[in-house]
């Protein structure tokens, strides 16, 4: 099923909920949401949070993870994972329409983000996408979280779809913009048409030394253009990729993409213990939970046509378009698009 949301002509459902939602945003005792969660608010082009309440630290696995968490402790729990070269502020519009409905929200920093650290310098700074995976299996551990509806885009939607083709007993639904995509090195092997590789320029300068230097060297510079290309109609402010540039930072933020870019294809070589995982991946796993897949109209970065996916998803599913001028970080730029899915995903 797939269903078309115009961002444009979304209906208002009143400034002052969502201040209200804002205001309580850091909250720990919102009460539970009952009956029918209201209908998001369809975007005005301003920011209705301006950032999260203090961060908090957990060590899980082979990291402490840095993360922003909202709504009530004893709610139902949503995990919100943000993508390359993004951060935990693609959902702070999301955040607080969640947290709104009873969801506790968390938030964190993948590996090689913002105040996500390694624990030991001994450990690789490996980019696989198996390895974010664990990562955030081990962060629900941490947190005594048994069950949560994964959600992400980019990096964070690949985690997601890992995470419920691997351990779908731990994720009540997904929510995954751009659908399935899980790959593996076998894959990637395979050269694409022209005008497709030309979109994944980046993962060919990344393959070189010379790529990673420059990326070191231009880190701010290299995020901000990529924000451009891969949503062109997305004005941002200079407020608001200030707010997200620290994250990328990150001692291990450069080895950590370069890493994942270069493992991609075959070029660098993943850990051993991820191997039993990357060998189910290879299979290309159906996914069952229910999910829904979101894409924008304006997504600039590559990313496959829906239809080529949908067959990847054999449980409850619906696919949505988003019109509007909507990139590839689409919850930040169409962020009740994105709650409501998290909202309807449990109700498929």
């Amino acid at each position: 099923m797939t269903s078309e949301i115009n961002f444009q002509r979304r209906r208002f459902f009143g400034i002052a909920a969502m201040t209200v939602a804002a205001v309580e945003f850091g909250a720990t005792g919102l009460a539970h949401a009952k009956g029918e969660a209201p209908a998001p608010q369809p975007s005005t082009g301003r920011e209705v949070a301006t950032s999260f309440s203090a961060l908090k630290q957990v060590e899980a696995g082979v990291l402490s993870v840095g993360y922003a968490e909202a709504g009530p402790a004893d709610g139902p729990v949503v995990l919100l994972l943000h993508g390359w070269p993004y951060d935990i502020h693609s959902y702070v519009d999301v955040a607080p329409i969640l947290a709104s409905a009873g969801y506790r929200v968390l938030i964190p920093y993948l590996r090689g983000y913002g105040t996500t650290r390694f624990l030991s310098d001994d450990t690789a700074r490996n980019g696989q996408q198996a390895a974010l995976a664990v990562d955030m299996i081990a962060f629900l551990d941490a947190l005594g979280v048994k069950q949560a509806v994964v959600a992400g885009y980019d990096w964070g939607a690949r985690t997601a779809d890992i995470m419920a083709a691997l351990w779908p007993e731990r994720c009540t639904g997904l929510v995954s913009v751009s659908g399935y995509l899980i790959g593996s090195q076998e894959i990637n092997r395979k050269p694409l048409p022209p005008k497709a590789e030309l979109s994944w320029w980046y993962q060919f300068y990344f393959a070189t030394e010379r790529g990673r230097a420059g990326y070191a060297a231009n880190t701010r510079d290299f995020v901000r253009l990529i924000w451009q290309t891969a949503s062109p109609t997305w004005k941002f402010s200079d407020e608001t990729f200030n707010r997200s540039a620290p994250a990328f930072d990150n001692p291990d933020h450069v080895a950590i993409t370069i890493h994942n870019y270069r493992w991609r294809l075959a070029l660098a070589d993943g850990e051993a213990k991820y191997d039993k995982y990357e060998r189910q991946l290879a299979k290309l796993p159906v996914i069952t939970v229910p999910t829904i897949t979101l894409e924008g109209d304006a997504n600039g970065a590559p990313h496959p046509d829906p239809s080529a996916y949908a067959s990847k998803f054999s449980g409850k599913y619906q696919h949505r378009n988003i019109s509007g001028g909507i990139g590839h970080n689409l919850p930040q730029e169409a962020p009740e698009a994105f709650a409501r899915a998290v909202l309807d995903v449990a109700k498929l």
